[in-house]
């Protein structure tokens, strides 16, 4: 399979640090192996392709922890630290690092019907499909992965 040209896709439900970082690392590399990678964006994870929603993600613990009051901003917090201490780009530079690298960001028509988001809210550059359209592209991929 050397020189072939694969395409993946990946798609992110959540809203969330830990629930976008996989997508994007994952369709990144995609990308720079030479492979075509396409991230769907459905449910809450449409947050991280609205304007301005990937600064304010956050990460909520598992569990009762998450619970607390004020939790969820502390561990944001220091996620973020280990994150920057990694060497490891946020989330608003991981997206403009696929989009300048060809990954494929594509909005849920349902979702965005359902949650009253407009296109004009989305990032520019990011399409829609419906469930039946992105099924079509999915079936001719060699990775469908649910990050």
């Amino acid at each position: 399979m050397a020189g072939e040209k694969n395409r993946y896709q990946f798609i992110c439900s959540r809203g969330t640090l830990d629930g976008a970082y996989p997508s994007l690392v994952l369709a990144l590399n995609s990308v720079r192996l030479g492979h075509e990678a396409t991230v769907f964006f459905t449910f809450f994870g449409l947050e991280v392709i609205k304007n301005g929603g990937a600064e304010k993600l956050k990460f909520y613990p598992p569990g009762p922890l998450g619970a607390i009051p004020g939790m969820p901003q502390m561990a944001s917090s220091m996620m973020r630290k280990q994150v920057e201490q990694a060497n490891i780009p946020d989330i608003p530079t991981m997206i403009e690092l696929c989009m300048l690298e060809g990954v494929k960001f594509v909005a849920c028509h349902m979702t965005m019907e359902m949650m009253k988001i407009k296109k004009e809210e989305l990032l520019d550059g990011v399409t829609v499909m419906t469930a039946e359209e992105f099924l079509k592209e999915a079936a001719e991929c060699r990775i469908n992965m649910f990050t």
